[in-house]
């Protein structure tokens, strides 16, 4: 994740971070603070912090997998273009040649507006079994063996989208991550009447535990879905840009 997009999260945290240190503060001047403080709390705070830790590794397994997803589709989309190209070098129609690639190219670009939620998974499907009928084509200026080949492509693709569906809308474990929220704000609110001296040492530790918990609550959420380009605040996706530089391959070939 780069930094624009960690900055991005630290932006979506910062104003809960400023509305605990006001409660904070609202809370020692009326001299609400009745929390002592106990080992106890500071060992909450340390398995709290740990199974956060938990939740992250259990989501960035899938996360590493999605990135090598678009560089995979693009390098289906690539091997399937080359076959072509072949043929259209063998039977010299330029036309042909062009006829199939547009629809590489509209396959491509399917893919990329399924991604941002422009179209409905089964469109995308029936824009991949479509490619079965210019197969048809191809195999009329070809021996069987380069068609087989091609269909192999055209399955990996499936499975490819199929996988990327899976990722998208199957979430973490909804009670794992219940229990991390719940848990990270009531020991949030712990802080806050924790009753402690000198008081704006433990205003900083309040801010800094909080900041912590919150950033990793975000980010686990975060990172749940690579594939969040449709939602607003979503900084932790993976790259596109094979995908896209597939695209404006396709697209010179077509010109």
């Amino acid at each position: 994740m780069s930094l624009k997009h960690s900055t991005g999260l630290v932006l979506k945290v910062v104003p809960w971070i400023v509305l605990v240190i006001l409660a904070k503060l609202v809370v020692h001047r009326l001299g609400y603070e009745f929390v002592p403080l106990n080992p106890i709390f500071s060992a909450l705070i340390g398995a709290n912090v740990f199974l956060l830790g938990f939740l992250i590794s259990g989501v960035l397994a899938d996360y590493k997998e999605s990135e090598k997803l678009p560089g995979e589709v693009a390098t289906t989309l690539h091997a399937i273009m080359d076959e072509v190209t072949f043929v259209g070098q063998k039977t010299s129609d330029r036309e042909f040649t062009n006829q199939r690639t547009a629809y590489i190219l509209r396959l491509a670009e399917g893919v990329k507006a399924w991604l941002y939620k422009k179209m409905k998974t089964r469109d995308m499907m029936a824009l991949i079994d479509g490619l079965t009928g210019e197969l048809v084509l191809l195999e009329r200026h070809t021996q069987p063996n380069y068609i087989a080949r091609l269909k192999q492509e055209q399955n990996l693709l499936r499975k490819m989208v199929v996988r990327m569906h899976t990722i998208r809308e199957t979430g973490f474990v909804s009670s794992g991550y219940f229990i991390a929220t719940t848990t990270s704000w009531l020991l949030i609110a712990g802080l806050v009447l924790l009753k402690s001296e000198p008081f704006y040492e433990i205003l900083f530790f309040v801010a800094i535990v909080t900041y912590l918990m919150l950033f990793l609550l975000e980010l686990i959420k975060d990172l749940d879905n690579p594939f969040g380009y449709y939602e607003k605040g979503s900084y932790a996706d993976v790259s596109l840009r094979p995908i896209d530089d597939a695209i404006d391959y396709l697209k010179h070939q077509v010109g």
